[in-house]
Parts: C-alpha cells; sequence; structure tokens
C-alpha cells in the first residue's frame, strides 16, 4: 500500500480545517438605533450572508414563511442566504423599505441609521457579509434558513457573551477605530455561529458534513481541499484513508452523492469560477494552477458545469448590465 504524502500530513479534523478556511468578505455593517414604532423592510440580497445582534433592548425579526421571533439584547440571528425579512418594534407596525430609510456613513464599510417613533430605544448590530473560500461557500448551502443564537446564555465559557459585549459598548460609543474593531470582531461572532449550529443540530450531520466527520472519508475530502490541483486517483485516494478501492468508493458515494473523481473536478471548478470573477489572471494560468495540462482541457470541463464557457463567464461580469451572479451553483452536482 502506498505511503501518504508527507508534503500533506495526516488530518485529524476534517472538517476544523474546513471551518478554518471561513474567511469573510465584508460588504457592509450598520449600527441602528430604533425607537418604537418601527418596521425595516429589507429586501433578498442574493449571494451574502446577513446578521442582526440586538445590542440592547428588543426587537422582532420576520423571516418569509416563518414565524416573527422575538430578540432580546445579547441574541443573535444569523441569516445565511439573504433572504427577505424584516426587522420591527412589533410585527403589526407597516414596514418601511429599507433603502427609504437615511443613513450616516462612516467609512466605505460602516453606516450608522436612526429611525423609528421615538418610543423605547433598541440598538443592533447589522452586517451583510460574503465568504471568498469555496469550502465555505459549499457550507453556507446546506445551513438553514436562519440560526439563532443567545449570546448572553451562551455554553462557550461565556466568550461569545463577551465578544457580544464588546461590540455593543464600541457601537455605543463609537471611538477611534472602533468601526475596524467591530467588524473584525463581528466576522469572529459569524463563524462562532455557524460552529454552533454544527455542534447542536441533527441536519448538520448528514451528507457533506457527515463526510467530512467521517475518519476515512474526512481525509480523503482534507487532501482534495488542501490539494486540488494534484492527480488525485482512487487509489491513491482510498490508500490515504486507509480503505479498499472498492469500499472507498461506494462510501465516499454514499456519504458525499458524488463519486470521487466527480467531487474533485467540481471541485476545481468552483475555485475555477471564483478566480475568474475575483481576478484579472489569464484562463490558462488557473487551469494550470488547478492540474490541467492544456487550457482545451478545463475550458471544456468548466462549460460541462457551468454551460458556459469562462471567457464568456469574465465578459458577462464585466457588462453591467448583467449580474455576475447570472452563473449559479445549480449545475453542480456536488451534494446539497
Amino acid at each position: 500500500m502506498a505511503q501518504p504524502d508527507p508534503l500533506l500530513p495526516e488530518s485529524s479534523d476534517p472538517l476544523g480545517e474546513t471551518l478554518h478556511m471561513l474567511r469573510l468578505t465584508g460588504t457592509l455593517y450598520c449600527r441602528g438605533e430604533f425607537t418604537a414604532p418601527f418596521a425595516i423592510e429589507i429586501p433578498e440580497l442574493e449571494g451574502v450572508m446577513t446578521f442582526l445582534v440586538v445590542t440592547s433592548g428588543r426587537c422582532w425579526l420576520a423571516v418569509e414563511d416563518v414565524e416573527p421571533r422575538a430578540l432580546e439584547q445579547g441574541q443573535l440571528a444569523l441569516i445565511p442566504h439573504g433572504v427577505p425579512h424584516i426587522v420591527s418594534s412589533d410585527p403589526k407596525v407597516p414596514a418601511q423599505p429599507l433603502f427609504d430609510l437615511p443613513i450616516e456613513k462612516i467609512s466605505d464599510r460602516y453606516e450608522c441609521m436612526r429611525h423609528g417613533g421615538g418610543g423605547a430605544l433598541t440598538r443592533t448590530m447589522y452586517g451583510v457579509v460574503r465568504f471568498d473560500d469555496v469550502a465555505a461557500q459549499h457550507l453556507l448551502r446546506l445551513l438553514p434558513q436562519t440560526i439563532y443564537i443567545d449570546g448572553w446564555n451562551d455554553d462557550a465559557g461565556g466568550w461569545l457573551q463577551s465578544t457580544l459585549r464588546f461590540i455593543a459598548n464600541e457601537a455605543a460609543a463609537l471611538k477611534p477605530g472602533g468601526e475596524t474593531v467591530i467588524t473584525r470582531l463581528a466576522d469572529v461572532v459569524v463563524i462562532q455561529a455557524i460552529r454552533s449550529w454544527l455542534e447542536t443540530s441533527a441536519e448538520a450531520d448528514q451528507g457533506w458534513l457527515a463526510a467530512l466527520r467521517d475518519r476515512q472519508i474526512g481525509r480523503a475530502l482534507a487532501l482534495i481541499h488542501k490539494a486540488p490541483e494534484r492527480d488525485w486517483s482512487v487509489a491513491a485516494l482510498s490508500s490515504a484513508a486507509a480503505m479498499s478501492r472498492s469500499a472507498f468508493s461506494a462510501r465516499f458515494t454514499d456519504l458525499v452523492g458524488v463519486s470521487p473523481g466527480r467531487y474533485l473536478t467540481d471541485w476545481r471548478m468552483q475555485i475555477a469560477r471564483t478566480r475568474l470573477l475575483d481576478s484579472a489572471d489569464p484562463v490558462a494560468i488557473i487551469a494550470g494552477a488547478l492540474g490541467y495540462e492544456s487550457e482545451a482541457a478545463f475550458c471544456r470541463a468548466f462549460k460541462r458545469t457551468f454551460e458556459i464557457s469562462p471567457g464568456s463567464l469574465r465578459r458577462s461580469a464585466a457588462q453591467p448590465s448583467l449580474s455576475t451572479k447570472a452563473v449559479s451553483y445549480t449545475h453542480l452536482t456536488l451534494p446539497t
């Protein structure tokens, strides 16, 4: 049996390594000061995650098709898929569209909003963020519509509670550099909320997430994630997982939902799509970095996956009239 590659050390926690990949790209953070009665309608924000932390007072959160939920001081609501929702002092208050309300811009990424009828005060921290890592993007598609965390009563040794209190203090008296402190801490809180869901939800022990927790299949996934450019054969992956080829292939497909070869190709294509949209690297360079010996072979694989060529994707992204999100992940065979 082949020995494991010394350049790719044994992974004891593939799921933890995937969480380590979560890097937020902060789009916008908003400190809210709202007085009752108030109700703000946030539209669908495609391709991003939003979150709401109540730093003082209380409010209601109504997400489409779900009963409104009261949020008290110290509670956090994570909305992974950017679906429409309403933040209000009472679910019965008529909502005003978010973009109709005035804001005070503090910096490119931080702003303040004051709104309401003059009654009881509620302070919030609201964030609009996205993840720039392929593993993170795949993880996000598996998250539920909302995740709720009670930071004032968390079971993480008070760490989340302390972080939320720190955010609340910084938001109440914005000092020089305060927006930087708040945004960095908010990023940490979002990742902690996802970790909490992974540790407590039965839904997190299925499919791709269950495969990452599996000692043998998780090892194979970690190898693909670390070095997608390598020519990972079933023989090499099954050897790393200490399994026979047939047993490995059957278990991988059963847990992940696709064959090892298909998973590797789709993983490479997701990375390629991100680089095509976020960098100016030539297609040939991207192809080579992902293990393709020719640009033509890479382009064929990309078009099979997304039903559009790499060049067409870039051209559409460069046109203001066309959304860069026009190419979705719906054609990928990775499990959802």
